[in-house]
């Protein structure tokens, strides 16, 4: 083979950039699997096998000569390159020919059916691997058109070669005849109408409820369409809480006032925060803009059932007209697509329709081509994020581009989680990017409507009013579950706990059920392996982490206020528990698992500047008193706490901080009756005056986390009367409500009116309290 080369470059003259890069290793590198990938569009793998390689390896090297050639002369000639400067491209151009897409549009040089090759793509592919840029005269059309007429050249000239024609005549014949066996009879759109409305007619909810559904909700009765915003740059990661606030107040909080941040921070605001908010179904029938869309969002924010209730748009007005000529949906689940590519049952995305073991329904290719040609298609590839290997992505994403080249009247939606999202590839594709927006509350409040109208039959109407208003009620009183409720997956979650629990004082299983969702469930119930050397570790060791981090987060300076940890401090906390398990590679894995954590768990974020915070608060404080309980758990035991500790370390220290009333009530429900009797106790016994009875007003929300009060009655009871007691507030010194003292009048209001809402709230179904209040009400 190498003699064979030495003696065919020598013959031809070629130029030095042929010499440079064409080497003994190299050539005998290259080929080994080269040819398969070259000619992978061209011939049939089957009947190729019997004849010999090297005519094909001749082919791929004599093809990959001329390549360089024209290479060098449009560098040197167009480009009035130097010798010293065209050699500085010669890695680059290695890594070039190496990539697979580039293989295959070279080997399409050699198909006798071809009539030119893609150019863009090849274009593109230079600026994927983020080469070198090449001058701004080099056009890629040109050689590429050059390269096509020497490669046919080659093929019709050299008798060796001219074999490679025969053997697509055999190829052709071969798969024709398989074709014809394989191909569906019709082309059956009522059949495949059916199939969508099977498929996803109904919210798949497995993953989150324990037990089947016996009446499934119906998808296209539910879908609530989200708002987006327009995206031109790479969001950054901010929890929640501090997103929302940055929204309505244009303000950073304090604890977020590190430079990296900030910097990143005024592009954010400038570039997103002031695009204007609009429908996503606006956005996607938007004729004038609407071709190509990219629609990025958080896990569980609804990207993939909006391709859903897209598909089954189709359906309803496709049964609604009668017509079945209307733009075909094509759904393309890239995860399922690229395990089928993988094990060779299909090449490209027409093949996956056609054939695909993992495709829910069958389409004849050349009518679907017909169809795609006439841009009678809306064509949906969900979930790129969920292509785990960085390569095989972003194959995938030159693969949509090259769609969109091949049918450019076709409208095209791609989805993909936020978080790891490169958007330069598909924005030079001339995709314009939207991202999901969480849910308002008039969107929210409709929700809540449709579920309940939906899961409950007439007969039930009471218990759907009562559910739906108790729902609804705890997400507008309640800023951390309001907080979670603008994720429609966590809303879900929210609307079918409420049917059995009762919310708010459950919400700790609520916090519970939805970590379990994020860090387990979710990939799972989707087939995912996001990371196959973290199986060992499964969901209870993350929240065991977890639990860990926010208990050393409520330790450090600025305290659970802060919501922010140092990612040397995140690793450690991961290194020393794994040690523990024990598991290996200690520090590898806690590294990936921060990772994981970040791009799929939807738990952490990354803020910059070497620090990660919780995305939603409520996660923070509910791993931080979940610590604190399976710490008291141990009581008696070295790392256990006493009652006596929690007391006074936990409830005595930050009982006057509003930031920790949350962990502290989350504890109040997640412990034993009679050890929040000896809390209440410990409470009522503070001297709270001077902080307005901060003390006494928590003990009454404390009290309202136990499930069976008659086990404290007594200490209820006592606490009851110091309540009414502040009823009837005065200060002990005089001053004149009428005339002046305005401070002194408004500080006892407040005290009386809190009070009475305590009482209202905590002790409304005593018989009593109607009287009592009527009571107060009328002195």
């Amino acid at each position: 083979m190498v003699e064979w080369l030495a003696v065919w470059v020598a013959g031809k003259g070629f130029g030095f950039l042929v010499k440079t890069i064409i080497s003994q290793d190299f050539v005998e590198d290259l080929v080994k699997d080269y040819a398969k990938d070259f000619f992978k569009n061209v011939l049939n793998n089957a009947v190729t096998a019997p004849f010999k390689r090297e005519p094909l390896e001749k082919a791929v090297v004599m093809a990959l000569t001329e390549f360089l050639q024209l290479m060098q002369q449009q560098l040197k000639v167009r480009c009035k390159l130097s010798e010293a400067e065209i050699k500085e491209y010669a890695e680059d151009i290695k890594r070039f020919i190496a990539d697979k897409s580039v293989k295959e549009i070279f080997g399409q040089a050699f198909d006798i059916n071809c009539d030119s090759l893609d150019a863009k793509t090849l274009a593109d592919t230079w600026k994927r691997l983020r080469l070198k840029p090449l001058p701004s005269k080099f056009n890629w059309q040109t050689i590429t058109e050059q390269y096509f007429i020497q490669v046919q050249e080659l093929l019709f000239e050299s008798d060796e070669l001219r074999y490679i024609l025969e053997l697509q005549k055999l190829s052709s014949i071969d798969k024709t005849l398989k074709e014809n066996a394989d191909i569906p009879k019709d082309f059956n759109l009522p059949k495949y109408l059916e199939t969508i409305r099977e498929r996803y007619g109904n919210l798949k909810l497995d993953s989150l409820e324990t037990t089947a559904r016996e009446h499934p909700v119906n998808l296209w009765q539910i879908f609530i369409p989200q708002n987006v915003r327009q995206v031109y740059q790479v969001l950054p990661e901010l929890p929640k809480e501090h997103l929302r606030r940055l929204q309505e107040s244009n303000q950073l909080d304090t604890e977020l006032e590190l430079e990296n941040i900030k910097e990143g921070l005024e592009g954010y605001k400038r570039n997103y925060l002031e695009q204007p908010i609009r429908s996503v179904l606006d956005v996607i029938r938007d004729k004038q803009c609407r071709k190509y869309l990219v629609i990025l969002g958080d896990p569980g924010s609804g990207k993939s059932t909006l391709l859903q209730y897209l598909a089954l748009d189709w359906v309803q007005k496709t049964l609604e007209q009668n017509d079945y000529n209307l733009p075909i949906p094509l759904l393309i689940e890239l995860r399922n697509y690229v395990r089928d590519r993988d094990t060779g049952d299909c090449k490209d995305f027409l093949e996956y329709y056609h054939k695909g073991p993992n495709c829910c329904f069958h389409l004849n290719q050349h009518k679907l081509h017909d169809k795609l040609k006439a841009g009678n298609a809306l064509v949906m590839f969900d979930g790129l994020d969920e292509i785990f290997e960085p390569t095989k992505r972003e194959e995938v994403i030159t693969c949509i581009h090259r769609f969109t080249n091949e049918y450019p009247d076709v409208q095209v939606i791609v989805t993909s989680r936020i978080i790891g999202y490169k958007q330069q590839q598909l924005k030079d594709a001339e995709f314009r990017h939207f991202m999901l927006q969480d849910l308002e509350p008039e969107q929210i409040k409709d929700f809540i409507e449709r579920w309940h109208d939906k899961t409950f039959n007439r007969a039930e109407d009471i218990d759907k009013n009562i559910k739906r208003e108790r729902l609804q009620r705890v997400i507008n009183e309640s800023k951390a579950i309001a907080e979670l409720a603008r994720n429609p997956l966590l809303l879900t979650m929210m609307a079918i706990l409420n049917l059995k629990r009762e919310l708010p004082r459950d919400r700790s299983e609520l916090y519970k059920d939805a970590s379990e969702v994020l860090l387990h469930n979710w990939d799972e119930g989707r087939n995912l392996k996001p990371d196959e050397r973290l199986d060992t570790i499964d969901y209870k060791d993350k929240q065991a982490m977890l639990r860990q981090v926010a208990y050393q987060m409520q330790t450090s300076e600025k305290g659970l206020a802060g919501n922010i940890i140092y990612a040397d401090d995140l690793e450690a906390i991961f290194t020393k528990y794994l040690q523990s398990i024990p598991v290996s590679d200690v520090r590898d894995k806690a590294r990936r698992l921060m990772k994981q954590l970040r791009d799929r768990n939807f738990i952490l974020c990354f803020l910059g500047a070497d620090y990660y915070a919780f995305v939603h608060r409520t996660f923070l404080e509910f791993f931080c008193a979940s610590e604190f309980v399976k710490r008291f758990e141990k009581r008696g035991t070295t790392n256990g706490i006493s009652i006596e500790a929690l007391k006074d370390d936990v409830f005595g220290k930050h009982w006057q901080d509003e930031t920790w009333h949350e962990v502290l009530l989350l504890i109040a429900g997640m412990i034993e009756a009679e050890f929040v009797g000896e809390i209440l106790d410990y409470l009522m016994k503070q001297d709270g005056e001077d902080e307005k009875f901060t003390n006494i007003f928590l003990a009454a929300k404390c009290l309202t986390e136990v499930r069976n009060r008659s086990v404290i009655a007594t200490t209820a009871k006592q606490l009851l009367d110091k309540i009414k007691a502040l009823t009837k507030y005065d200060l002990w010194y005089y001053y004149n409500p009428f005339f002046g003292d305005v401070t002194e009048t408004k500080l006892v209001q407040e005290i009386r009116t809190q009070a009475v809402a305590a009482i209202a709230t905590t002790w409304e179904d005593d018989p009593q309290t109607k009287t009592f209040l009527q009571q107060r009400a009328t002195d």
